[in-house]
């Protein structure tokens, strides 16, 4: 009896994103190993302990039913806008930004679990008030009220490329649940309206200099814009099939900052070139649309959306990164998922890659 339990969980298991999953991980951790060589530290090091962790949790979260998540959405939001409290109390500081706690040598950026606090809340409140003939600005009043708490918290450390994401996955959610076309109308008009506001009262300084950097690269050769600069010269010399491992000049030369971080592409660019870049876009373009498949076959709503949700967390962490490191987008701060150095990020990734692996597995199991 219990092999054949154990053989029906094999079964289950999405190898697919398994597989997705395994591989960004694997060449995360190679351009982490040339980052510690690059700069002396041991970058690779403390993100193996994050990787297992983040392994652990999402094995756990997979195993249980992903509804039980549902019971917990407002909690986890709760807790989340707590945690954030204690940052500006007790918070530690970094660059000029309050936005960790620090528990000895470890820390822990509690604004990265809100994005997925926003993908529980969002998917809650949009399951239990469906509306089929498309959301109106007063349906949107009360959800976008819960995404607005956290959001004043965290662009208050000042940290606007969190913030900005999580109203790029709270819209991303309100499209595919349906919104009529007059009010996509009048937000786009608003956000239009705000942008002048929001550069006068809520940008701080070194914010306005990187979208002038990105406005005037030319002219702003210090800073974010040498910062742009270096990289792409990094990822433009890797041409075809790149420099190879450990070989790359302008990285492991210390020509670009964060490299272990925001800019971990520069790495794989110089060192594995076009080739090793498409590779790396190719799974990411299936980390992204793997949920969306898994959210088409979700036995119900909320486990749906629960998929878009994350799905839109990966791709717009995805997107806004590649834009930034290429030039393309101001310096917004956004780590590249399962790459970038951080072990917060990590494990909210895995937190992710659990709930999916949970929605995809009870669909089969449901269905069977």
């Amino acid at each position: 009896m219990s092999t054949l339990i154990q053989s029906r969980s094999r079964k289950h298991i999405d190898w697919i994103l398994l597989g997705i999953v395994t591989m960004l991980v694997a060449i995360g951790f190679i351009n982490l190993y040339s980052a510690s060589v690059a700069d002396g530290a041991q970058h690779h090091v403390r993100q193996l302990m994050w990787i297992v962790l983040g392994v652990v949790t999402a094995a756990l979260i997979g195993s249980q039913d992903y509804r039980l998540v549902a019971r917990i959405a407002y909690p986890s939001l709760l807790v989340g806008v707590g945690l954030l409290i204690l940052v500006a109390v007790a918070g530690t500081s970094i660059n000029g930004s309050k936005r960790w706690i620090a528990f000895g040598d470890f820390s822990v950026q509690p604004s990265e679990f809100l994005k997925i606090a926003v993908v529980l809340v969002t998917a809650k409140y949009f399951s239990d008030h469906e509306r089929p003939e498309g959301r109106t600005l007063r349906d949107l009043v009360r959800p976008a009220a819960l995404v607005m708490i956290p959001s004043l918290l965290i662009i208050n450390q000042p940290d606007l490329g969190t913030t900005l994401t999580l109203w790029l996955i709270f819209g991303t959610m309100c499209v595919f649940d349906r919104i009529r076309p007059s009010t996509t109308v009048l937000i786009i008009g608003s956000l239009l309206l705000a942008l002048p506001l929001m550069w006068t009262f809520v940008m701080k300084d070194y914010q306005k200099d990187r979208v002038r950097a990105f406005l005037d690269p030319e002219a702003e050769l210090q800073g974010d814009a040498w910062q742009v600069r270096q990289s792409r010269i990094a990822i433009g010399s890797g041409r075809i099939v790149g420099k190879g491992f450990l070989q790359g000049t302008q990285v492991q030369g210390g020509f670009v900052p964060y490299h272990e971080n925001d800019f971990i592409f520069a790495h794989h660019g110089e060192q594995f070139g076009f080739l090793g870049s498409v590779l790396l876009l190719l799974l990411y373009t299936l980390l992204i649309l793997w949920p969306l498949r898994i959210a088409r076959f979700a036995r119900d709503r909320f486990g749906a959306l629960l998929c878009v949700g994350i799905s839109a967390l990966f791709f717009w962490h995805v997107a806004v990164n590649l834009a930034m490191v290429m030039g393309w987008l101001p310096v917004v701060g956004l780590w590249l998922p399962f790459a970038s150095r951080g072990g917060t990020a990590m494990l909210t990734m895995m937190i992710c890659v659990g709930i999916l692996f949970s929605v995809s597995q009870r669909r089969r199991q449901f269905n069977s």
